[in-house]
Order: C-alpha cells, then sequence, then structure tokens
C-alpha cells in the first residue's frame, strides 16, 4: 500500500524567530491557523481516496512551541483516526531546541510516530548568521531523546544558505548520518521577497546558488545518505504559484529533483577516464541522462567522453549499465 500524507499546515506559529530565509505564508501557501473542523476536513477528504496509508502530518511551523492547549486540541482531532485505525499515525515538524523529555512524553500519548527536525545545517556560524536561534548541539541532543523514546527521526537540511559552503554542506551531511535519522528533506536556499536573505541579497552581500548549481552540489550529498540507508524524502520545495510570484533567487526549479538525478547519473560517467562507452539505460530514465537539452551529452563531449546510449529496460529506473 502506497504511503500518504494528509498534510495540516500551522504556518508560523509557534517560532520564537523570524529565521533569515523564512516566509511559511509562501512556503507553504498558506497563511490562517488550521481549526478542529479543518483538521476533520482534510482527513475525510483524504481518506476518500483509497488504497493508501495515511499519516497526518504537521507541517509548517514549529509545533511543539506553539500554545500548549491548540496544540492538544489539534493532537485529539487527529488522534481519533489513529485510534479508529483510519490512519497510521502522525507526523510533525518543530525545532530541536523545542524537544524534551515532557513534550515526547504528550507526543507519544497521542499517537505521534514520526517526529522532523529542522536542523538546516550542523555548522554553527551558518546557523547564526541565518538567524536560526539553536545550535548543532540543539540539534544533537533533540535526535538522540526522540529516537530514544522509539519515534521515526527526520532531518531537514538546508544548502546555499548564507555564509554556507560546499564543503560545509557535505559536513553537515555526515554529521546528520551519524544521528541515524530515518529519513531526511533536502532544501536548496530559495531568496524570497520581505525576508533577511532578500536583504542581503538585494544589497549584493549574498549571491545564492542557483538550481544548476544547487542539483549539482545536491547530487553529491544524496549518494552519501544512501549509502547509509538513510531514505530521502523530499529534494527541493514543492512547487507553488507564491514562490514563482515570491522568489527573488536561489535554487528553485519544479522538478529539482529530477534535476539531481540527471546529475548523479553524469557523474557516474564522470567518474571514469575520458573514453568511448556503451552507456546502458531504463528508457524510463533516458531523459535523464541526457540532462535538460542534452547538457550532458554536451558537457561529456566537452571532456573527450563519447558514449553510445543504449535501452534496457532490465535495469531499474535511474540504474545505469556503463561498459
Amino acid at each position: 500500500m502506497k504511503k500518504g500524507n494528509i498534510s495540516i499546515f500551522v504556518p508560523h506559529l509557534g517560532c520564537p524567530c523570524q529565521c533569515s530565509f523564512c516566509n511559511q505564508k509562501t512556503i507553504t501557501g498558506h497563511n490562517n491557523q488550521p481549526s478542529m473542523a479543518d483538521v476533520d476536513k482534510a482527513v475525510l477528504t483524504a481518506l476518500k481516496h483509497k488504497g493508501y496509508d495515511y499519516e497526518i502530518a504537521f507541517f509548517g511551523g514549529s509545533f511543539t512551541a506553539i500554545d500548549r492547549k491548540y496544540m492538544l486540541a489539534l493532537l485529539e482531532t487527529a488522534y481519533k483516526y489513529v485510534k479508529s485505525g483510519e490512519v497510521s499515525g502522525i507526523r510533525i515538524s518543530t525545532r530541536p531546541d523545542f524537544i524534551d523529555g515532557e513534550i515526547l512524553s504528550l507526543l507519544k500519548k497521542y499517537g505521534v510516530t514520526s517526529i522532523e527536525l529542522g536542523a538546516q545545517s550542523m555548522d554553527d556560524e551558518v546557523l547564526l548568521a541565518n538567524r536560526r536561534g539553536h545550535t548543532s548541539k540543539d540539534v544533537e541532543i533533540a535526535s538522540k531523546l526522540i529516537k530514544s523514546y522509539g519515534f521515526e527521526l527526520g532531518l531537514q537540511m538546508m544548502t546555499g544558505l548564507y555564509k554556507d559552503s560546499e564543503e560545509k554542506a557535505i559536513e553537515t551531511a555526515k554529521k546528520i548520518i551519524s544521528l541515524k535519522p530515518q529519513t531526511v528533506r533536502i532544501y536548496p536556499t530559495v531568496v524570497l521577497k520581505n525576508t533577511y536573505l532578500a536583504d542581503l541579497y538585494l544589497s549584493g552581500e549574498y549571491n545564492p546558488p542557483n538550481a544548476e548549481q544547487s542539483a549539482e552540489l545536491v547530487a553529491k550529498l544524496v549518494p552519501l545518505f544512501e549509502e547509509n540507508s538513510i531514505k530521502i524524502i523530499r529534494l527541493g520545495l514543492h512547487s507553488s504559484e507564491d514562490i514563482k510570484k515570491n522568489m527573488l533567487a536561489g535554487g528553485f526549479h519544479d522538478s529539482f529533483g529530477e534535476l539531481v538525478k540527471s546529475r548523479i547519473m553524469l557523474n557516474k560517467i564522470l567518474d571514469l577516464p575520458p573514453a568511448d562507452y556503451e552507456v546502458a539505460v531504463n528508457s524510463k530514465s533516458l531523459s535523464k541522462l541526457k540532462g535538460n537539452k542534452k547538457s550532458n551529452i554536451y558537457l561529456l563531449i566537452e571532456r573527450g567522453y563519447n558514449i553510445k546510449i543504449v535501452i534496457n529496460n532490465n535495469l531499474d529506473v535511474d540504474e545505469l549499465e556503463i561498459k
């Protein structure tokens, strides 16, 4: 049965500070806080679509930092669907500095199964420069505590933040791997209007990587997580008209995940010395191998590679066989 999220957005509520990149209204496309009726409506609408193993997911803000009565009311509304067996659990996202034993006991009581932490970076200089309000140590402590209570741990990281670098991003990925989360999301930074990053960008102080540059970096991170059996559940922000209208610069692309997969394929060939090669690929991945407007093919030619592409549908999607 396919996994499905019933997403309930709680934008900005509970956030103790305004991070450099954050404009939750634009990121989520939501502004109003959900009511208990909104939760019921979202769940009942989703349950009309059969064949999914659903989780209710509270995203968008710092769930464990919101008003306690409101948090419990949301959880009580969601938990009745867990108790009835109509959904398998509840997923929340929050900040690492709003996790402790009391909170985790409450979440366990109300059927929460997965907790995602917005780590964003494991470099304290980057965290400070982007006004995160927590340290890398907070991420480590919260992650270990979450796992000790038996929750599934998810960690979110960003690339291309102010004061970040490729080396720091790779080191962040390695530190996240050491915490052994079950899932990871990787988001390239997108500069949105009315944020601190927008001010830095417009002043010339900060120039974020574009989508292609971001994909090149993330293509180096993905294998690190996969080699350690950590599931990547999201690459890049979900596409929305709000983001497109409010974006000034950065690593947004409607199909960012496809850009990354394309670059990973290219890297597998570039890992070999320039020569003539026959590259077999599943037909479903042919366009990714070639790259946007055959950009991968042209780059390989420029670097002295001569490849012959053959279709082999016995290969897994995104698998290459190079001879």
